[in-house]
């Protein structure tokens, strides 16, 4: 009878215990809408009675008490929106960190230029929201420090970075993007995406006529860059979107009413 290896036995001893960790370094939470419980601070920034009615009038289904309850989010951070837009979750994030907290409002030329810059501006106009800052660069040439943030999020714009491009016409590099981001929270920080479910399997057709894209597809994109997605939550899926239409058609009767992923990715403690 042949004798194994007395190395080969080892790596078979070890290889159970291998794969456990494997399995339990890929392990994500499942966070029913249910189960989650919105924290004081976010409720009475959304609740705030001087928000604008427009912003009000998108809450029954964006859910932005719950989505930043999910994250985390807490008095004292200093976070970043990517893409903020008009400042939609800029306002709640300004009032839930609160005085000793900071939220940076970024956008690219092309998104201020497009459609933000004059509703942001009229947002923060006479210091309405003291604690928010702007900031303005191209999303994978991002200005922030290294371990300088508690949370980075990325709402309904992930889709946009594979169809749109730089001034120059070149690609944006995502891999970069989330390299940076990685780099600039600080260990244990949080990326918090949220975005349109596309047909499982489209990869990025849709990205641009339909403005979904496959969730599958971030998912690696962004676990590539060091992350751990540590949970998700049902929060905003709707199983009755055919995900099949675009997103601005039929707004007044559609909007903000596609299945959605929402995501919480941690740095690593000892990243």
């Amino acid at each position: 009878m042949k004798t194994i290896p007395t190395v080969f036995c080892a790596l078979l001893a070890l290889a159970p215990l291998a794969m456990g960790q494997k399995a339990k370094a890929q392990k994500v939470q499942l966070v029913k809408s249910a189960d989650i419980r919105v924290a004081d601070p976010i409720q009475k920034a959304v609740a705030a009675a001087d928000r604008p009615d427009r912003d009000q009038a998108r809450d029954a289904h964006r859910k932005p008490a719950e989505v930043l309850s999910f994250y985390g989010l807490k008095p004292g951070m200093t976070v970043v929106e990517l893409m903020a837009g008009d400042g939609y979750y800029v306002e709640i994030l300004s009032r839930a960190v609160g005085e000793k907290g900071k939220v940076i409002a970024h956008n690219s030329e092309y998104v201020l230029k497009r459609f933000a810059e004059g509703p942001l501006s009229q947002r923060l106009a006479g210091d309405r929201l003291p604690n928010v800052e702007r900031a303005t660069s191209e999303v994978d040439a991002l200005p922030f420090a290294k371990n300088s943030l508690d949370m980075v999020i990325l709402n309904r714009f992930y889709h946009d970075l594979y169809w749109q491009k730089h001034p120059d016409g070149s690609e944006i590099d995502r891999a970069q993007m989330n390299r940076q981001i990685l780099a600039a929270l600080k260990p244990g920080g949080v990326y918090a995406i949220v975005d349109h479910h596309a047909e499982k399997g489209s990869g990025a057709r849709d990205v641009l006529s339909l403005h979904r894209v496959d969730a599958e597809m971030i998912r690696k994109e962004i676990l590539a860059a060091g992350f751990q997605l540590e949970a998700e939550t049902d929060l905003l899926t709707d199983p009755t979107d055919t995900r099949d239409w675009n997103i601005f058609a039929d707004q007044a009767a559609r909007r903000d009413q596609t299945d959605r992923f929402v995501w919480r990715f941690r740095k690593p403690s000892d990243g």
